[in-house]
């Protein structure tokens, strides 16, 4: 049994076969429809955990399992390390995605996670945004133009006739590289300073805040004048203590989050007491006509990011990749013809691995 490694061309050749806004629409319609399907009978989700580290930079590496009982598992192993970008030049956040067969533990196959991670993570928030965002909603304001704000507009564009965008990161550099990063979108984007960023906030329909805030530096803009019925996809927060949207907004705004245990522990909700959180997006998905009242209203999605979503995008990318007959199979696990003979594959046939052998180690040390 083989399993088929996805390399980074091969997802490229599945974009560009796809297109991407195709392929933001498909994440989008098949992230509704498994929220709308979601049976917690027949799904198993564990709350992500991992290693959180501090030296030599701030910086965790966690697992995000999710199981179709009698199918397939599928865990992302994500990496977040805000210092990437200025000290090594990656991505802040670099991850893998693995799916087993839960009949027999085999790996079906691995993948980039990065560019999915950031994909459905857009989608989330266009599904949340287009339940309790104003319908008209125009004007766009990004706190944070790194590598998710990318997706997160990108996302909102193919739901929402947006007009203007206003933009603000912390380093004036990344928000005139996002003009750039951006430019396929064909918006009207602007980007601004610290000065104007009340006035970003105040002008804007959707906010989006995707930012690397330090534990307890938050929030990431202040608790002034907004629009009455401003909608926030708040996507930083992943850390215990970690903050991007002020408390007195938060608390007066109608707040969703995408999982409630890990939103309460280290999203915008660890500030929230029980009875001022609203529900998760899969009630909000399931119950839209319930919602709508939201829509005149702030309100605040909080977005921690799930492992079903992972197990959504990757079963796209699986199938695209089947389509197109993408993919290297490889040989990983050790199958032997005596299963119950853990080193049967190496002396079965000895005499040949070892001619073989000889033939490839340096002279000097052939034996």
């Amino acid at each position: 049994m083989k399993t088929v490694i996805l390399s980074i061309d091969d997802i490229r050749l599945i974009v560009n076969y796809v297109g991407l806004d195709a392929l933001m629409n498909e994440m989008i319609n098949r992230l509704t429809v498994a929220l709308k399907e979601f049976n917690e009978e027949n799904t198993v989700i564990h709350l992500r955990s991992g290693f959180k580290y501090s030296q030599p930079n701030l910086g965790l590496l966690e697992w995000m399992p999710v199981m179709k009982v009698g199918g397939h598992a599928t865990i992302k192993i994500v990496g977040y390390h805000p210092s990437n970008p200025k000290s090594r030049n990656l991505p802040t956040i670099l991850s893998t995605i693995s799916v087993y067969d839960t009949v027999s533990g085999h790996l079906i196959g691995m993948a980039d996670g990065t560019f999915f991670t950031a994909l459905r993570t857009g989608a989330a928030s266009a599904i949340a945004s287009q339940i309790m965002a104003a319908p008209d909603s125009k004007v766009v304001g990004l706190i944070g133009c790194g590598a998710q704000a990318v997706t997160q507009l990108h996302a909102i564009s193919r739901l929402f006739d947006i007009e203007r965008v206003t933009i603000y990161d912390i380093d004036p550099t990344v928000s005139q590289s996002f003009l750039t990063r951006a430019s396929f979108l064909n918006l009207d984007i602007l980007a601004v300073e610290a000065s104007s960023l009340n006035l970003l906030v105040k002008s804007a329909d959707i906010i989006c805040t995707s930012t690397s805030v330090g534990i307890d530096e938050g929030p990431v803009f202040g608790a002034g004048e907004t629009k009455p019925w401003l909608h926030i996809n708040a996507i930083g927060s992943d850390f215990a203590g970690k903050m991007e949207i002020p408390t007195s907004l938060l608390k007066r705004s109608f707040v969703c989050p995408d999982v409630l245990e890990q939103a309460m522990k280290e999203g915008e909700c660890q500030r929230l007491s029980p009875d001022e959180i609203g529900p998760s997006l899969i009630e909000l998905v399931r119950n839209q006509e319930k919602y709508t009242f939201v829509q005149e209203q702030t309100s605040v999605f909080d977005s921690t990011g799930w492992a079903f979503e992972d197990g959504v995008a990757m079963e796209m990318l699986m199938g695209y990749a089947d389509e197109l007959g993408l993919g290297t199979s490889i040989q990983i696990e050790s199958i032997s013809a005596d299963a119950r003979n853990p080193y049967d594959f190496v002396t079965s046939d000895r005499d040949s691995m070892r001619i073989g052998a000889m033939a490839t180690l340096p002279i000097g040390r052939q034996i």
